[in-house]
């Protein structure tokens, strides 16, 4: 298999509330191909979705139960280490819900934690060892 990931999708409980998260409190526009059931949102080179949870469940074959963590976190890079506590800031207003703020990490950057709606872990992180490209991906050294 080539390495790669092109699509990223997350199980949520209430698909109208997580678009209102992504589209409207985090401002990420939302493509024409969404639909009822589903949302697509261009990041950067990986698209990332949104998919009623039970949906998402049932095409993997599992059951939609669980709760805890889920043992993944996303992450957002940001170009100056003063973005970080913005973005954060960002998110929470939007109606996420702040984990850890940020603060110096132990590799030298910075970083903080926020949860969705939906518990889903994100990072917000400076890396100085990473460059952002114009479209937010990383250039990995």
């Amino acid at each position: 298999m080539e390495r790669g990931i092109s699509r990223m999708t997350l199980g949520v409980r209430d698909i109208e509330r997580s678009r209102r998260f992504y589209r409207d409190g985090l401002d990420w526009p939302m493509s024409a191909a969404s639909r009822d059931d589903v949302a697509f949102f261009g990041t950067g080179g990986v698209v990332f979705a949104l998919y009623k949870r039970e949906l998402l469940a049932a095409d993997a074959n599992l059951s939609p139960e669980g709760s805890g963590f889920a043992g993944i976190g996303l992450a957002h890079n940001v170009a100056r280490r003063e973005l970080v506590d913005a973005a954060l800031e960002a998110a929470v207003a939007a109606g996420g819900t702040l984990l850890n703020p940020g603060s110096e990490t132990v590799w030298g950057g910075d970083g903080g934690y926020f949860a969705d709606p939906d518990g889903f872990l994100w990072q917000i992180v400076w890396n100085r060892g990473f460059s952002l490209r114009e479209d937010g991906s990383i250039d990995l050294p």
